[in-house]
């Protein structure tokens, strides 16, 4: 029940931000308008048509890959294998966060086009990112200790209880006389850390696809071919990459099957919705109005500071102090070079998108 709740609440607030977002960021007559580029508009819709399919695909491709990973033993959540791909996971998110949106987020709220009162008085990115994480800290602390109070009243339960996967546990009959049990009953510390990863990977989910319906917006509403090709590509792997971060923590989470589907498809559908609502408002879109900057900053500032906290505390912090890391020289070196090999593939996108 509490992981349908979550949901909800994500998708909800999904359906808000899609809702709301374009009809806040129509242009108006502001006299800083952007420069003129070399504009083809029926080309341009060719390539948007495709960068929908593309990213599409690569997203679902993306997440689903540690997902079904799962039945293969070496890709198994406990494997070596699993802790560097969700290291280069990290990697990636964490460059999301730092190299891509964090400097849009500062572009937009610096701007020219904005007053300089109070735009250009106070220092507003760093200061969104700072409340978002912040913010994200509470999130995670909150929702653990309700998950975590939740799942121990259901324990009470003698007859029935949550294996933390979403399944039920048969119930337990013990026999003093022979001292054995038949069925089983989770630890607390299983539980705990099941209920973590569900929290995590809802957060982070939150954090993905706020920037995602941005940049689909953004490329949707250009008309300019010059423009849209190289991001076409870039989206198609930053989305990929961003998947794979996503797919890991789902894994771990042990979803039942219909909430693990839901979350594939949110993720998969954000940044291709975004492009289609582009697509409908590109000829009243202005992305250098004050409006669509500021609210394509705050979004962005807030974004950033969740991926860069999730990255830090919730994927790399947790796995990189795991014992299992710790006391193995060899998966700790791989998982290293594993977390600079995603931070800098996703870093050296920046230079497209």
């Amino acid at each position: 029940m509490a992981s349908k709740y979550s949901q909800t609440n994500v998708g909800v607030f999904l359906a808000l931000l899609i809702i709301t977002l374009p009809s806040i960021v129509l242009g108006d007559d502001d006299p800083c308008a952007a420069l003129e580029e070399e504009h083809n508009k029926s080309l341009a819709l060719k390539y948007k048509y495709g960068a929908i399919a593309s990213i599409f695909l690569a997203s679902l491709v993306g997440v689903c890959i540690p997902v079904l990973g799962r039945k293969i033993p070496s890709l198994s959540p406990e494997s070596n294998v699993f802790f560097v791909v969700k290291a280069f996971a990290a990697g990636v998110i964490l460059a999301t966060g730092f190299i891509h949106v964090l400097p849009d987020a500062f572009e937009s709220l610096t701007s020219p086009c904005l007053p300089e009162n109070p735009w250009g008085n106070f220092p507003f990115t760093g200061f969104v990112a700072m409340v978002a994480t912040i913010g994200t800290l509470m999130v995670d602390v909150y929702a653990t200790s309700h998950y975590r109070r939740k799942s121990s009243g259901e324990k009470g339960n003698p007859a029935v209880a949550d294996d933390g996967g979403g399944g039920e546990v048969l119930p337990l009959h013990t026999h003093a006389t022979h001292g054995h049990a038949h069925g089983s009953v989770p630890s607390d510390s299983s539980l705990t850390t099941q209920l973590r990863y569900r929290v995590i990977s809802q957060v982070l989910e939150l954090g993905i696809i706020v920037h995602s319906v941005i940049i689909g917006i953004a490329l949707g509403a250009n008309n300019s071919p010059k423009t849209i090709k190289p991001l076409l590509a870039a989206l198609t792997f930053h989305q990929f990459f961003e998947g794979l971060g996503l797919g890991g923590c789902i894994t771990q989470a042990k979803f039942k099957a219909q909430a693990i589907t839901v979350m594939a498809l949110f993720f998969s559908l954000t940044t291709p919705v975004g492009i289609a609502i582009g697509i409908g408002i590109a000829n009243v879109y202005d992305d250098n109005s004050p409006n669509a900057l500021i609210v394509e900053g705050i979004f962005n500032a807030a974004s950033s500071g969740i991926l860069i906290y999730m990255a830090l505390v919730d994927l790399l912090s947790a796995d990189f102090m795991n014992p299992k890391l710790q006391n193995s020289g060899k998966l700790l070196m791989g998982c290293n070079i594993s977390l600079l090999f995603g931070a800098g593939c996703m870093s050296l996108l920046a230079k497209w998108a």
